[in-house]
């Protein structure tokens, strides 16, 4: 683990190669899993106030589970989390008529969740610290194949939603220390 600013940041960060390759995933993250992605109180307040334009076009079967339990629930862990269909499929997932499964939110304009967009980073709090941590899913096998190929390491990869969630400064001594710590390991 690193420690920049005030993150504890997994070695795995650095060091895996990622690449979301919608080409194969067809962006199955949105509709496989047990639980919606997790979300700040803010980002459910946001969202809410964005329903009026995002209810024409959710499915059915998202409505009603949105009209019976809400935008959130919290998982078995405690941790709030969009509501979910089926118990797997995103509410605000949809998917087009060549089975690409897109985010609502996004399609429509708007930032979707920080734990979207960084995913396959996960964050946790450690005590008073944010761990910055990869989530490895089977389902993003194409993805880690992918930036192999392209060498591409996840926080590059991520860069945007990164500093989206951390700022720019953040990012850049994120990048540093990645630098620093390639530099070791090639004099190894």
């Amino acid at each position: 683990m690193f420690l920049i600013q005030n993150t504890l940041v997994s070695l795995d960060v650095l060091e895996k190669e990622f690449c979301c390759d919608l080409d194969t995933c067809h962006g199955c993250c949105c509709i496989e899993g047990d639980a919606g992605c997790p979300v700040s109180d803010e980002e459910v307040k946001a969202i809410g106030q964005l329903m009026p334009q995002l209810m024409p076009q959710m499915t059915p079967e998202a409505r009603e589970i949105v009209a019976k339990q809400g935008l959130s629930y919290l998982d078995p862990s405690g941790e709030q989390v969009l509501s979910i269909v089926n118990g797997k499929d995103c509410v605000f997932a949809r998917t087009d008529h060549q089975g690409w499964t897109y985010c609502l939110i996004e399609k429509m304009g708007f930032a979707k969740p920080i734990s979207c967009s960084l995913y396959p980073i996960r964050l946790t709090r450690v005590g008073e610290m944010t761990g910055v941590e990869y989530h490895r899913w089977d389902i993003c096998h194409c993805a880690r194949v992918k930036g192999k190929k392209m060498h591409m390491p996840l926080y590059q990869f991520l860069k945007e939603p990164l500093i989206r969630r951390f700022g720019q400064a953040w990012y850049d001594e994120l990048n540093l220390t990645a630098t620093e710590w390639n530099k070791q390991c090639a004099q190894r």
